[in-house]
């Protein structure tokens, strides 16, 4: 919540959160300095810091609840935990893998970060603030690309109801590059433990949506509606609540479906031709537009038809497919590292327990580890 001058852990450590609805267990790699709503260790033996975090996490902290009108833990019921501590050498060695395994998690989550940066930093040089056709209208060529691809941009403007627009772009709307549809209406009855998963608004997270809490239908409840069948690199928007919220579906098995008030936009050829509608809903105008489109007093509601009108200029054919071809590959890429990140998530969330308490050996672990790559 704020910056101290000094720590009160002068080296890396374990947090646990005492009270609060999110109590949990955190890791530290720097100094730190921890206030009155949390504990931190401070090991009478030896541990291996990282060790004794992976440890925690596999216990219920949220569970110890004292009775407070604030959830909280207490810290004798903490003290009461029972705990399996292997020889030093073996603490190093499991935390190390561990370690290494949200390395990797990371990493490619940063690598997404950094993708979607790169995709919107583009989009915004090209169909916002048009660069290279400003700069081929001072007679230059752009710097940051072939000539092959500066070639497409016109190097003048023209005026439109939108101001000026580079010369032979047009003015429209996302309905001009894309198809909407609604998600499908499922009965309170058709919820079942586990099956197909269903897409709801509260999965639609942005960049990816997010299908760790979805609900799930049976295989009976989804005959008829194929047409409601995700695929990989489908492209959704809620459209209540958090309106204007999109993300890319990844690769689900068995196959996910659309629920009501979640929206799909589609283009002719999947990813391949998805780049820009991609990057112009993911704009924060694109939200602000879709909320002051939506209404409802107690939540707000948007609907397709609101969503899909949303303006942009579009730029030629040529350039528009330029685009496309570029963002394909990054698309693909996002897809591909989030897809290997929740591989490499279940693996380290399959392997902590059973490290921990002993059930699996190192050996056999680093062999799981060696089969994922």
């Amino acid at each position: 919540i704020g910056w101290h001058h000094s720590a009160l852990c002068s080296a890396d450590g374990v947090v646990i959160g005492r009270k609060g609805a999110y109590r949990g267990i955190h890791y530290s790699h720097t100094p730190f300095f921890v206030i009155d709503t949390a504990f931190y260790l401070k090991p009478k033996v030896a541990l291996d810091t990282k060790w004794t975090y992976y440890c925690l996490l596999t216990y219920d902290i949220n569970g110890m609840d004292s009775g407070s009108a604030i959830p909280s833990t207490s810290r004798d019921e903490f003290y009461k935990l029972p705990v399996r501590i292997p020889g030093l050498g073996e603490q190093h060695k499991i935390a190390e893998m561990l370690g290494a395994l949200d390395d990797r998690i990371t990493l490619l989550r940063e690598t997404n970060a950094t993708l979607e940066a790169i995709a919107q930093a583009l989009f915004k040089s090209w169909f916002v603030d048009f660069d290279p056709v400003r700069v081929k209208a001072e007679g230059l060529e752009p710097q940051s690309m072939d000539a092959p691809t500066a070639a497409l941009f016109p190097d003048s403007f023209e005026e439109s109801e939108r101001g000026s627009v580079p010369k032979g772009w047009c003015v429209g709307t996302v309905a001009d590059l894309a198809t909407f549809q609604n998600g499908y209406a499922f009965k309170s009855k058709d919820w079942v433990g586990s099956g197909h998963p269903v897409v709801k608004i509260g999965d639609v997270k942005p960049g990816i949506i997010d299908l760790a809490g979805c609900s799930f239908v049976a295989a009976e409840s989804t005959i008829g509606l194929e047409r409601f069948r995700l695929n990989r690199g489908d492209l959704l928007v809620g459209m209540t609540g958090y309106v204007g919220e999109t993300g890319l579906v990844p690769t689900v098995k068995p196959s996910a479906y659309l629920n009501q008030r979640v929206g799909r936009f589609s283009t002719s050829s999947g990813l391949a031709d998805l780049g820009f509608v991609y990057c112009l809903v993911r704009i924060p105008a694109f939200k602000i537009f879709a909320e002051a489109q939506s209404h409802g007093s107690a939540q707000a509601n948007v609907s397709g038809a609101a969503l899909i009108a949303y303006p942009s200029v579009i730029p030629s054919k040529d350039v528009l497919d330029q685009f496309n071809g570029v963002l394909a590959s990054v698309l693909e890429a996002v897809l591909s590292n989030h897809e290997q990140a929740q591989t490499l998530t279940h693996l380290r969330d399959t392997l902590l327990p059973r490290l921990i308490s002993g059930q699996l050996r190192l050996p056999e672990a680093q062999a799981w580890v060696a089969e994922v790559g």
